[in-house]
């Protein structure tokens, strides 16, 4: 006589996974089941209790509704720190036109980063400047490799001090724990035109100008200034 084979024997098990699909594709299961809903207790992520479905639902709203608070904070700092730079370009800016003389033009970009900006520690090199400037401080001292590399940089670098050179024209260069170089050219700084000079700008804190910061004030800065030392050449 064999023994009988147990249909059963071969339907796997239900799953966690097979119980969510039923109730996803079920939406109205609690609804003629309600007193299954109300009797559902889980554990609270807030002192480990034991809380219902709906005091559960209500925490995680609480804090979806926090992180949204904090996210509308964020930007909302963020839109009133680019105010403040935008409104200290618009002024910085404005110095530049106003200087009449060119050959003081390098002063005033360096005074505008230190004033406008509190940046410690500024430095700028123009070169292939009119005859007339050529023996400015400013037009002094640029090696042929600093000047190939400021014209390889086709957007401004921010890092640690790695000890370029354009880092020397500092006034405290051993101080100087970050810097940002911007390179000079006529038109878009990430044009092709080889650049005619470069602004470095320093600071001692070693997260001042860090390298994954954005970077697109920067590029308007350097065009700017750009700009205006065009008048040198």
């Amino acid at each position: 006589m064999t023994t009988p084979t147990n249909v059963n024997s071969s339907v796997p098990p239900i799953t966690e996974d097979d119980i969510a699909e039923f109730l996803v594709n079920t939406p109205d299961f609690f609804e003629r089941h309600a007193e299954v809903l109300s009797s559902i207790t889980i554990t609270s992520p807030h002192g480990h209790r034991a809380v219902s479905l709906h005091e559960r639902q209500a925490e995680m709203l609480r804090e979806k509704i926090k992180g949204l608070e904090h996210r509308i904070m964020d930007m909302v700092r963020h839109s009133s720190e680019n105010t403040g730079i935008g409104d200290k370009m618009h002024d910085w800016a404005r110095q530049l036109l106003a200087v009449k003389e060119p050959a003081k033009l390098p002063e005033s970009i360096e005074r505008g980063m230190r004033e406008l900006y509190d940046v410690p520690q500024v430095a700028l090199r123009v070169w292939g400047v009119n005859g007339v400037y050529a023996g400015e401080a400013f037009a002094q001292g640029v090696s042929d490799d600093a000047r190939a590399f400021a014209s390889s940089l086709t957007s401004p670098f921010c890092g640690a001090n790695m000890g370029f050179e354009p880092t020397q024209w500092l006034p405290q260069a051993t101080q100087v724990q970050s810097l940002a170089l911007l390179p000079l050219r006529e038109g878009a700084i990430d044009s092709t035109e080889p650049a005619f000079g470069l602004l470095v700008l320093g600071s001692h804190d070693p997260q001042r100008f860090d390298a994954a910061m954005g970077t697109e004030f920067l590029a308007r800065m350097a065009e700017l200034a750009s700009s205006a030392l065009n008048r040198l050449r």
